[in-house]
């Protein structure tokens, strides 16, 4: 039996070098290299030859199981690359990319229940408003004929602060001890019913 090693070289190295993946490369390995390969023919083959094919055809064999090693080898190289490059390429992350926004908490239940109660109040016509945490001594006391030597003006019961209301000089301000001189304040700028907070 004659062996066509140059035919049998040209096609192995095309099936190996079209092989993509690991799994196609391994089903070329068997195919030539293999128990049942198309290389344990041929060197089956060699009791059936003359002495003088013996030489040429043991020969070729060897060549060729050299050729197929080196060029499974070098292409089990290259796809086991590949495929780590596009393991990396699939984990790699994109710093560029927008991030995910945190998942928020909530509201804090004092929070929730003076929202609920603010929006009772609008419901009944009422305007809610925000006023300031320090007031003058008239917008908290004055306005609201709280007379001078009522005990809420004690200095035990309201905290007086050292500075003086910047616009007039001549009033204190303190910290606001009620809800009132908001009131007050929405009332000078002609505003409907409101509920102060």
């Amino acid at each position: 039996m004659k062996w066509d090693f140059e035919n049998i070289r040209k096609e192995a190295g095309e099936e190996i070098s079209q092989a993509r993946n690991l799994a196609a490369l391994e089903e070329a390995r068997i195919k030539y290299l293999g128990r049942k390969g198309l290389l344990p023919q041929i060197y089956a083959s060699l009791g059936t030859l003359s002495n003088e094919e013996k030489p040429l055809v043991g020969k070729g064999a060897n060549e060729l199981r050299a050729f197929l090693t080196q060029l499974i080898e070098e292409k089990q190289a290259s796809v086991e690359k590949a495929e780590k490059q596009r393991e990396l390429a699939e984990k790699r992350i994109d710093v560029t990319a927008p991030g995910v926004a945190p998942e928020i908490g909530h509201k804090h239940l004092l929070t929730q229940t003076t929202e609920e109660i603010c929006s009772l109040f609008e419901k009944l016509g009422f305007v809610v408003v925000e006023s300031p945490e320090i007031e003058t001594e008239f917008n908290n006391f004055s306005a609201l004929n709280i007379p001078v030597d009522h005990p809420s003006r004690d200095a035990f019961d309201t905290f007086y602060l050292n500075q003086r209301d910047k616009s007039t000089k001549d009033r204190n301000l303190l910290l606001r001890s009620h809800t009132s001189p908001g009131q007050i304040r929405v009332m000078q700028e002609h505003k409907p019913p409101l509920a102060v907070v």
